[in-house]
């Protein structure tokens, strides 16, 4: 393909392409009837097997798959694992449209948990080849292209579903087509000449040494080879290399207490979050199953994205002291999610429960992009990547640890109305702890201020005492 050899000084080629992607790959019109699917007459499995069997399978994958593939995504720089990830999602919907069976469906499961721990290629890929001042635009862009994928397909799912009547089966045949556009547009990104740690740099810098350094270099530099003194890519040498790397990032990730509160938030909200979303599908059925009722997830699953991405945008134009009241509005708005989460479990009406999670999405991908900047802002592109990888990682064992214990059928097992009582306690335990860290931190400043204020009335005082004596 000609358009395979665009020029890497051009920023423009592998953003837009990699934004193509990112729309075609998020563009899934079948993701927000997955459930209908699943336990109607397409797959006849029962809600019970897929609450407490099939689901269950996806997060222990995604855990076993998630730190592996962070790391061959930096060795293997970024576009193998993209086109995987393509790969693997073609294969989703191949399965799902053509499979039968709880086998195949337990395949499928891990299968997905593939596409999903690939996603870290995505969103480090761009940083690899395109120039550090052009980071923020670049990753604007990446991110609007992911949400307007998703709010397109998941309001293309509830127009075909609803108004052209179209089955399940022909919508899932439908996303088969889309993501196999996202599998071909894979293929034309440009290679990564390097990693973010498989690359031979001897330091990391800190945020204003790293800027420094981007205005200072030119494209050529950016041309280097991977290799490092004594050795190829996969040498040892290089291996190493990337080992010091690796912690260097993670002490200057995390040196600061203010930056692991709000790793910590991150960890926790997050995995709470994959959980509602893993299973309110589940809950909407209960309320009212999809065999007797029109189904609206899609139009919801819009309708939350889009108001999420508004108050992610509008968020960015307040002037916010973050650092003093960043982990009260934590707390608040937490506080907001946990009682929109028992609104979801413990309502008879599904419009009511649909309310209750615009809010809970909402709420989050409000907190989650305050949370990023604020990590972002404060340590190089480089840490960024290792902390967003942590903090993921962590994530999802705290949720393959709730899974276990909660949903597991081998375990407690629940019924999914318990299931989300106890994922709003759990935001509501989230809410508690910042609120408290909140208020010592707004606290403590405004003590601080208090006593700066009284120590220069005191300097006054004496400096015009000395002055008339």
């Amino acid at each position: 393909m000609s358009c395979c050899k665009e020029p890497r000084s051009s920023w423009v080629f592998p953003t837009a392409m990699l934004s193509l992607y990112g729309f075609f790959a998020n563009c899934r019109p079948a993701e927000p009837f997955l459930t209908p699917y699943l336990v109607g007459p397409y797959k006849n499995i029962s809600e019970e097997q897929v609450t407490n069997y099939l689901f269950p399978i996806w997060t222990y994958s995604y855990l076993a798959l998630l730190l592996p593939v962070f790391l061959l995504t930096d060795l293997l720089r970024y576009k193998v694992v993209i086109v995987a990830q393509g790969l693997f999602l073609v294969n989703n919907y191949i399965l799902l449209c053509f499979a039968q069976g709880l086998t195949a469906m337990t395949v499928l499961q891990v299968n997905f948990a593939i596409v999903t721990s690939t996603e870290v290629a995505y969103f480090s890929y761009i940083y690899s080849i395109i120039s550090v001042r052009l980071y923020q635009r670049a990753t604007g862009y990446l991110r609007s292209a992911m949400l307007t994928g998703y709010t397109f397909g998941s309001f293309l799912g509830q127009v075909l579903v609803s108004v052209a009547g179209v089955s399940y089966f022909c919508v899932n045949a439908i996303t088969l087509g889309i993501v196999s556009v996202a599998f071909v547009v894979s293929f034309c990104l440009p290679t990564p000449h390097r990693g973010m740690f498989f690359r031979g740099e001897t330091e990391v810098p800190t945020t204003q040494e790293h800027h420094s350094a981007a205005e200072e270099n030119t494209e050529g530099a950016e041309e280097e080879s991977t290799q490092v003194a004594g050795g190829g890519w996969c040498s040892w040498n290089t291996i190493a290399h990337a080992g010091h790397l690796l912690w260097r990032s993670f002490l200057q990730s995390y040196s600061s207490k203010q930056l692991v509160y709000w790793s910590l938030w991150w960890a926790l909200a997050t995995a709470g979050y994959f959980q509602i979303f893993n299973y309110v599908q589940l809950m909407w059925n209960h309320i009212e199953p999809s065999g007797s009722s029109s189904v609206y997830n899609g139009g919801v699953e819009a309708i939350a994205t889009l108001l999420g991405a508004g108050a992610a945008f509008t968020i960015g134009h307040v002037k916010v002291t973050w650092e003093v009241w960043g982990e009260v509005a934590l707390g608040m708005f937490s506080a907001v999610a946990a009682a929109a989460v028992f609104l979801i479990g413990l309502t008879s009406s599904i419009w009511a429960s649909y309310a209750g999670y615009i809010i809970f999405k909402a709420s989050y991908m409000l907190l989650i992009t305050i949370t990023m900047f604020q990590i972002a802002e404060n340590l190089s592109m480089q840490c960024y990547a290792l902390t967003f990888g942590i903090n993921n990682f962590t994530a999802v064992l705290l949720q393959t640890t709730v899974t276990a214990i909660v949903v597991d059928e081998h375990v407690l097992g629940m019924d999914i109305v318990s299931q989300f009582v106890i994922y709003g306690t759990y935001y509501a335990a989230i809410s508690l702890l910042f609120m408290i860290r909140g208020t010592y931190t707004a606290c403590q400043h405004y003590c601080r201020l208090r006593l700066d204020r009284e120590s220069r009335e005191d300097t006054k005082t004496e400096a015009i005492s000395s002055y008339k004596f």
